[in-house]
């Protein structure tokens, strides 16, 4: 499965009304699509962005409610031991102007030398309020994981607001839970402790520095994202496949140690072409794996510089990498080959992530094939694959791997997507005198 992160788009003025992807010059990809059967694919629902992480969660089949939270992932993939019962936040450092008795976000991303960051991160590292314990551990620059131990609960509301402007949020227990005693003493420990974090960073010698130096002060800390551990039933015991994740950010490891995938972390070098080929390279070598995930961020990261050109040339870039997918898999009768992407990224306006499809080919030696000639997100609406959501991604790879089991069948005593699932032979053994009644 190539995943080409962020790959769909919207319609952009400065490229005629077309997308990146269909701007774009991507033979190989074109010739893909005429090799396979195309579709259009949303994780979850039309219209709804989507974050990567739960897309992927749900691309790899497992139930939206199930998902155990990004804090929870990114924690993983830092190497972030998070038990039963505690919970993990994505944190960062902010620089925020007071305003009567509110905060106002100034920035979001502000600019910090690494020994300042480190200094800061330092003076907010250990809280500790009405029995619950709060540890930040940095992930590198402004970011960090807020740990939290005690009675506590992920269904929390965020403080970060985002965008600038607005006023650091009060952390609330979400919706349904307002009378969880844990949800309600987790949002009472992160207010104090987000106040507290504002009132040590405000005081710090080296935000009186900054601001000597006409630099805006690193004087607050925005929460995110909630998460804890769940139970997840393992990708190989789910879909009857040993899987591996290639990719170069935390929070996919995260995800590939949570599900059980053998996660494999490259890195970027700012080469797109270079390194999605070197990762097709190390997919085409894993002989001892049926399903490896091989993902590249460049699609997304060239949509959030809200340069439509800039993402067209990644997407071409992308395209001479596919070169060696075309030679060496799609004509390979043992390899199925899945091409898509996890959320639209506009590179253009205010959002973040976009709510519309993304295109999916899938080319196999047992795939139908449609008359769909180029690999973009209008065309692939032709294909024969018409419109797949998340939950049934999976189901159609076992099915075109010659997997699927016979629904109704049950030779397993928990059901199972794939045949030839865990079973239990019969034994035939003396029998012993025992009444069976007349």
């Amino acid at each position: 499965m190539v995943l080409l992160d962020g790959l769909g788009d919207q319609g952009q003025p400065a490229l005629g009304g077309s997308t990146p992807l269909e701007a774009a010059h991507t033979p190989h990809l074109d010739l893909l699509a005429r090799m396979g059967m195309n579709g259009l694919l949303h994780p979850h629902l039309q219209g709804m962005a989507m974050p990567s992480e739960l897309a992927h969660f749900l691309i790899f089949g497992y139930p939206y409610g199930d998902f155990p939270g990004r804090g929870y992932l990114e924690a993983l993939g830092h190497g972030i031991s998070v038990e039963e019962g505690e919970v993990a936040l994505l944190a960062r450092l902010l620089s925020v102007d007071t305003r009567g008795e509110h905060l106002i976000l100034e920035e979001d991303d502000p600019q910090v030398d690494p020994q300042t960051c480190k200094a800061l991160q330092a003076e907010i590292q250990y809280y500790s309020h009405l029995g619950v314990e709060v540890e930040f551990r940095p992930m590198g620059g402004i970011q960090g994981i807020l740990l939290l131990k005690g009675e506590v609960s992920p269904k929390v509301t965020d403080s970060n607001p985002i965008h600038s402007g607005r006023p650091i949020l009060e952390v609330l227990a979400v919706e349904g839970h307002e009378e969880d005693p844990r949800a309600v003493k987790t949002a009472r420990v992160l207010n104090a402790y987000l106040v507290w974090c504002h009132r040590k960073l405000s005081k710090h010698p080296l935000n009186r520095e900054r601001k000597r130096m006409g630099l805006p002060p690193i004087n607050a800390l925005g929460t995110q994202r909630a998460g804890a551990k769940r139970k997840l039933t393992p990708f190989q015991e789910k879909w009857g496949l040993k899987g591996m994740s290639l990719a170069s950010v935390p929070i996919y490891w995260g995800l590939a140690r949570a599900l059980g995938l053998k996660a494999v972390p490259v890195e970027d070098s700012g080469d797109p072409e270079g390194d999605l080929k070197e990762r097709l390279i190390l997919a085409h070598q894993a002989g001892d794996f049926d399903f490896i995930h091989v993902h590249t961020k460049a699609p997304d990261e060239a949509a959030h510089t809200k340069d439509p050109q800039h993402k067209k040339e990644v997407i071409e870039a992308l395209d001479r990498a596919m070169g060696f997918a075309l030679d060496t898999m799609a004509g390979d009768p043992e390899v199925l080959l899945v091409i898509t992407s996890d959320h639209s990224t506009p590179s253009s306006g205010a959002m973040i992530h976009s709510g519309e499809t993304v295109p999916l080919t899938i080319v196999g030696e047992r795939v139908r094939r449609d008359r769909v000639e180029r690999f973009n997100e209008v065309d692939c609406a032709q294909g024969a694959l018409g419109l797949v959501k998340g939950r049934e991604l999976m189901h159609l790879i076992l099915s075109f791997m010659d997997k699927a089991q016979l629904q109704g069948l049950m030779d397993s005593p928990s059901p199972r997507a794939y045949a030839k699932g865990p079973s239990k032979p019969l034994t035939i053994k003396e029998p012993r005198e025992e009444n069976y009644g007349p």
